[in-house]
């Protein structure tokens, strides 16, 4: 019963959990007992809560047992990614430099979550300080991916998407700043929204580039993804960079109804030097929609060509700003890796930020423009498959090219832009899945989840489990 427990999604547990069959007590057990029996293999936690996780279920039991049920993720056990304030826990960023870091206050998603009935588990592995796509931790080592333990999980959220994946964390949250939601959820074979920029409170979240940072879900399923987005979305004066505006009924827009629907395909830049059984998956997508009574029109953003370089400008300038000081007095406690990356961030002139900025602003003036036209854009999350631990390289159709460069191409406008990003399970090449990625105008995350849902309901995964848990 508990290795059957920890394959389900929440919108599957949620009702077991309401009607008490099943009692969060067990259910978190089967987590954290799954969680520590995978730790050694898939390595995703930080630390475990054990001792708290169980108190808390306890509480949420006899809550549910009184009638004081409060919605779809009360009782429901999950950890997240290491950047997320605890009050009084140790918030690691899976770094050296902050490895005591005691925070005095709860991140607002994680106040949101709590209030919500959430059982945490306890913290997730993430690339030192979110800046890198490879979760390959240089203080606290790698992160397996599910799929095949020799590949990366992707990043800088690896620990979240592993810990999905394999069923030791029944959702979890990540951060996103050039793709950190998007790039493991496609490698690992699961739903990670990245939402508008303001929509979800960054307050208590350590930054990376202010600008371009982001906070979403990272779910099993379509659903708990949307229903995570009910809990968390929402104004926060604690963060400047929220918007108030309203929030949608995420779960309840969920129809799978794309009658209509107008999709945007960008061939120039979105389907440019992709892996072809990528491509061949993601146009498989595009057809199952299109079967349902969705159409396809071709549409061009010609800044695109610039916008890896005004990403790069722009998050290289912002994050070695925030880590200037650590970089003066103690750099040889950072990874080699983002040591290199915040050393090279202190180059860009104020020019050549400034520059970015205005690259940044006429791509949002164009994809403005192309959302008059039509309704989602479409695309390869990624246009490679994840590459072995340690290696710099990926394959792109035979060629060896550089991992970073080409992971974070497709994912990288969504941050500039700020705009709803979501990446969904599409397929596989070989034995490693396949993402789809739907972007859309500001504040459509409903419209993006319906879609994804409709992808879903065509079981493109055809039922396939990573192979710890097809073993359980």
């Amino acid at each position: 019963m508990a290795k059957e427990l920890i394959q389900k999604s929440v919108e599957e547990l949620a009702p077991l959990l309401k009607d008490g069959s099943l009692s969060p007590v067990e259910l978190t057990n089967a987590v954290l007992d799954h969680a520590e029996e995978t730790q050694d293999t898939i390595n995703a936690y930080m630390t475990i809560y054990r001792e708290e996780a169980e108190q808390s279920a306890r509480e949420a039991e006899k809550e549910i047992k009184n009638g004081n049920y409060r919605g779809m993720y009360h009782g429901i056990p999950m950890a997240l990614k290491d950047n997320l304030y605890f009050k009084g826990k140790v918030t690691t960023m899976s770094s050296k430099i902050h490895k005591d870091f005691i925070p005095e206050d709860d991140a607002t998603v994680v106040s949101k979550l709590r209030d919500a009935g959430v059982i945490f588990t306890g913290k997730l592995s993430m690339h030192e300080y979110a800046w890198g796509i490879t979760n390959n931790n240089p203080h606290y080592g790698a992160v397996r991916n599910p799929w095949n333990t020799d590949m990366i999980p992707g990043g800088s959220s690896g620990g979240s998407g592993a810990a999905v994946s394999v069923g030791s964390s029944v959702a979890s949250l990540g951060t996103d700043t050039a793709g950190s939601i998007r790039i493991p959820s496609s490698i690992c074979g699961i739903v990670g929204l990245k939402p508008t920029h303001g929509r979800v409170s960054k307050y208590g979240c350590y930054p990376l580039a202010w600008s371009l940072d982001h906070i979403g879900p990272m779910t099993k399923t379509i659903k708990d993804a949307a229903g995570m987005m009910d809990i968390i979305s929402g104004y926060d004066e604690k963060d400047p960079t929220s918007v108030n505006t309203p929030v949608d009924q995420y779960l309840e827009k969920i129809k799978g109804d794309v009658k209509g629907l107008v999709i945007g395909v960008n061939e120039e830049y979105f389907f440019n030097e992709v892996d072809n059984e990528v491509d061949q998956v993601v146009r498989g997508n595009i057809k199952a929609l299109t079967d349902q009574g969705a159409r396809v029109e071709v549409v061009k953003i010609p800044t695109l060509k610039y916008a890896e370089w005004a990403e790069l400008v722009t998050s290289l300038s912002e994050a070695s700003t925030i880590h200037h000081e650590d970089m003066l007095k103690r750099p040889q406690d950072f990874g080699d890796d983002i040591r290199m990356l915040f050393e090279l961030g202190e180059l860009p002139s104020a020019v050549d930020y400034l520059q970015a900025q205005q690259v940044r602003r006429q791509l949002k003036q164009e994809f403005e423009e192309v959302f008059q036209k039509v309704d989602v854009l479409i695309a390869p999350t990624l246009p490679v498959v994840a590459s072995k631990i340690g290696e710099d390289t990926v394959e792109l159709n035979g060629n060896k090219v550089d991992l970073i460069d080409n992971i974070i191409r497709f994912t990288g406008p969504g941050n500039l832009t700020g705009l709803p990003a979501l990446s969904v399970p599409g397929g596989f090449k070989g034995d490693l899945p396949v993402g789809v990625q739907i972007i859309g105008p500001a504040f459509s995350e409903a419209l993006l989840l319906n879609v994804g849902y409709a992808i879903e309901q065509t079981n493109p995964m055809k039922n396939m489990k990573p192979p710890l848990l097809s073993k359980a």
